[in-house]
């Protein structure tokens, strides 16, 4: 049943998620990753078991046991002996005997002293008792008095006081033992219906689980449609964006050509127009100079300025002032320098065709890639899309072609069956234990009787003594606690021999299972002799897969499947049900890969009717390189403007002027020169100064001339070139990255699917069905085993042997001390005082 009902339960979990591609196709570990998907969490049980055992304080006697064992018993764990004896059916004991003599050497040892103590020990007491009854072996009621007689009665007091103690140490480490046993037996059953519980979550989510892991195959569907939906711009925009690298600067450069053909029409306006105003203002400034210099030459022709009639002063100012009049030239000369007339109609006709507007059909022709594609990608994104049905379909159908509810449903009910008949035999084992209590009550007790013998005796000679009696004079407390040691005595020999049969018993028992079972379950050395190939079948490997699968050699041990619950692990991967059902008939993603890339391989975009530049805007380029801006003269234009518009500066000729004049006595030649400074003046605000903003807009529009004229055929042939590239890559070699776009595009969308299958399969590894409640069931077992039932036993025998082993002096010394307890019938004289006598 349990074979059948894994198969089916997992049947279900494998076709749901297993699609075994990828490990045939290691080129695609190279393709770009596609967009990240979230699946969101697999819903998950929880499981309320937590196997682990702390014992408390008891557990100082479980490491006290545990340290004696490992003193009894120090060799490793036999594992080629366990191996052979198991391989051969305990045949191999025989070649073996003197292996397993060597490992069972300390229990050997041990359980012949304990044979020995059972045997003698009654035997001991027989021929002791009949001693005492000849009178002999301290039975003659008669004690010689000493002087250190009080000496050895508090020594033989305590010592026996002592072993007492001793005892009661071990009856109470017996008794706890015992009490600790039926307390976990009891928390026992909190262990086992918390376990059951898990199973029972187990078997509910499940079926919950691998619904999710189908449904979610729904998120990549609704993104590969999205994406489909969305070809034109993801597909047609890659497309874009790869060509776009070659194109946007040739149209870039083109746009920029325009640009320049419009800043050449605006700067030869601007070089006209000024040389227009620059011409007309030269001719009015030289014709204003003129008339300035023949007033200064006849103001200083006045009487005033000559030697005969002024001072000296007067005289030398006059004539530094009239050398100083040839310096009142126009500097510049506007007239000599060619117009610009031919230049600016020719760019003016080409102007008319508006260049910019041609190169923005060629960008909005060539923007329009993600459109094309999405047109001539509708057959494929159609056809994907009824691709995508069928597999929904098809994996929607797993849950229902493989009855995985209904197996949970038999599960479910087996648990609940298992569980109703444990709880039946609650009350068989409450009454087993509690027989077993009563048992090991039976023994406590008769330590216990011992034990208070031995106290009571001891009370009744401490509390009866009298020094100054004679030992046929002691009181009746004091004999009665002799009367008690010697019943004391009595119950030993009939008690101990029974008590080390049961700690002799117990500890072959518990000790033999602490050190084959339990110690090499921690050390994991249990499960490598359970993992040893060819162990239980000589045709088996592996015994799980070969049980399970008959295949034993797959790689699955019974250490890997218990870690892989441990660690929480599905039980998918640790029961490696991959390697044993083969969906590939109800869902080869292969195929379907295969059947994407054969729609995408199919795909032809045709890019040919891209126009970049119209031949409209080639013959605008190629006339704007013919406009003759290139053989204007512009170093002449340069030359003029480079000069200043008056051989001197009028301002501070006419400061200079009116400086002159105030050394010039007050007079009418003073306000005559005067007069002449302030027209130069005015001549200089109103003529010199419009000119020179003029000769400084033809200054820039000129040298802007001169960079945009400079080689410009050869940078019109340039953008004509890239122009005719770019068109050539679009019309003719755009194939490569059409193709080189669509396979990521195709990968893209292949790749959602592999994100859900490995979604899929790390969920069913990491999450669905994860399989703890089963490792939780064998550390269950183990605490219950080892935990409760074996550190109880071995504790319980440990301190009842150091009750039965501590008996023996408790017999000698109370037959000591009897003898100072006890009332004699006789009596003699000290020692020294016969020695006087004498």
């Amino acid at each position: 049943m349990w074979k059948t009902g894994l198969l089916l339960l997992f049947l279900g979990l494998l076709t749901s998620g297993e699609l075994q591609q990828e490990e045939t196709e290691p080129e695609r570990r190279s393709l770009p990753p596609s967009g990240k998907l979230d699946f969101g969490y697999v819903p998950q049980g929880v499981y309320q078991t937590l196997a682990y055992y702390e014992p408390g304080v008891i557990g100082l006697l479980f490491h006290m046991v545990h340290a004696f064992l490992y003193v009894v018993q120090p060799n490793p764990f036999p594992e080629d002996l366990v191996v052979k004896v198991a391989k051969d059916k305990f045949g191999a004991i025989q070649s073996e005997y003197q292996k397993a003599i060597y490992y069972e050497a300390g229990f050997v040892v041990c359980a012949v002293l304990g044979l020995l103590f059972m045997v003698l020990l009654p035997l001991v007491g027989l021929f002791f008792c009949l001693c005492r009854c000849c009178d002999n072996c301290g039975g003659e009621m008669h004690q010689r008095q000493r002087k250190n007689a009080d000496c050895q009665r508090g020594l033989l007091t305590t010592l026996l006081f002592a072993t007492s103690l001793v005892i009661t140490a071990g009856v109470l480490c017996a008794y706890a033992a015992n009490q600790n046993l039926s307390s976990q037996l009891k928390g026992m059953r909190r262990l086992v219906s918390s376990n059951l519980r898990d199973l029972q979550s187990f078997t509910n989510e499940t079926p919950t689980q691998i619904d999710y892991l189908i449904a979610q195959f729904a998120t990549a569907k609704n993104k590969v449609i999205s994406d489909l939906d969305n070809v034109g711009p993801l597909l047609g925009g890659k497309i874009h964006e790869e060509l776009g690298k070659e194109v946007c600067p040739a149209m870039d450069g083109a746009l920029s050509m325009a640009g320049a053909m419009r800043e050449t029409k605006d700067a030869l306006e601007n070089v006209s127009m000024s040389l227009e105003v620059l011409q007309e203002a030269t001719g009015k400034l030289h014709f204003n100079l003129s008339l300035v210099r023949f007033s200064l030459n006849r103001t200083l022709n006045d009487p005033g300025c000559s030697d005969e009639d002024s001072d000296a002063t007067t005289a030398q100012l006059c004539r530094s002032i009239r050398i100083s009049l040839a310096q009142l030239h126009v500097s510049a000369n506007f007239t000599r320098l060619p117009d610009v007339n031919n230049q600016l109609e020719s760019v003016n006709q080409l102007i008319k065709t508006d260049l910019s507007n041609i190169i923005r059909k060629g960008y909005s022709s060539f923007n329009d890639t993600p459109g094309m594609v999405s047109d001539q990608m509708r057959n494929v994104v159609e056809g994907a899309r009824g691709m995508l049905d069928i597999i929904g379909t098809n994996i929607s159908s797993f849950s229902k072609v493989f009855p995985v509810h209904s197996t949970m449903a038999n599960f479910t009910n087996f648990i609940s069956h298992t569980h109703s008949k444990i709880e039946d035999s609650y009350p068989e084992i409450d009454q087993m234990d509690f027989y077993r209590w009563i048992c090991c009550i039976g023994l406590c007790c008769m330590v216990v009787l011992i034990l208070a013998f031995n106290f009571l005796a001891i009370l009744c000679g401490t509390v009866g003594y009298d020094k100054h009696a004679s030992p046929t004079t002691r009181g009746c407390v004091s004999n009665t606690g002799g009367t008690l040691l010697m019943a004391g005595v009595g119950f030993s020999f009939l008690f101990s021999w029974i008590l080390m049969g049961v700690v002799t018993a117990t500890f072959l028992v518990g000790g033999n299972v602490e050190k084959l079972v339990c110690e090499p379950f921690h050390t994991k050395q249990l499960f490598k002799v359970l993992d040893t190939p060819h162990l239980l079948n000589p045709e088996w490997r592996n015994f799980i897969p070969g049980y399970m699968y008959n295949d034993s050699d797959l790689d699955l041990t019974v250490e890997s499947l218990y870690s892989n619950c441990k660690e929480n692990r599905g039980i998918y991967s640790a029961m490696r049900l991959d390697k044993v059902f083969n969906v590939t008939t109800f869902l080869n993603s292969s195929l379907y890969t295969k059947e994407v890339g054969k729609m995408f391989n199919n795909v032809k975009i045709d890019l040919r009717v891209i126009v970049l530049l119209e031949s409209e805007g080639k013959q605008n380029l190629i006339g704007f390189s013919e406009t003759g801006v290139d053989r204007i003269n512009y170093a002449a234009y340069l030359e003029e403007v480079n000069k200043g518009v008056t051989q001197v500066d009028l301002l501070s000729y006419a400061n200079e002027l009116e400086a002159q004049t105030d050394l010039m006595p007050k007079g009418p030649l003073q306000t005559s020169l005067k007069g002449h400074a302030n027209s130069l003046r005015q001549i200089h605000s109103q003529q010199v100064i419009p000119m020179e903003q003029a000769m400084s807009m033809l200054n820039q529009s000129i040298r802007l001339l001169e960079r945009t004229a400079s080689d410009l055929p050869n940078k019109v042939a340039d953008v004509l070139a890239t122009i005719e590239a770019a068109q050539y890559l679009i019309s003719q070699n755009a194939t490569h990255v059409v193709n080189q776009e669509t396979e990521k595009y195709k990968q893209t969308i292949v790749g959602y699917f592999r994100q859900y299958i490995e979604w899929v399969r790390t969920s069913l590894t990491m999450e669905v069905a994860a399989c703890k409640p089963f490792s939780n069931i064998v550390d269950t077992v183990e605490i219950v085993a080892c935990s409760f039932l074996v550190d109880s036993l071995n504790t319980f025998w440990f301190g009842l042997g150091c009750c039965a082993l501590f008996l023996l002096p408790s017999i000698i010394l109370s037959v000591k001390l009897a003898k100072f307890y006890r009332r004699m019938d006789t009596e003699d004289v000290y020692d020294d005082a016969i020695g006087n006598w004498n």
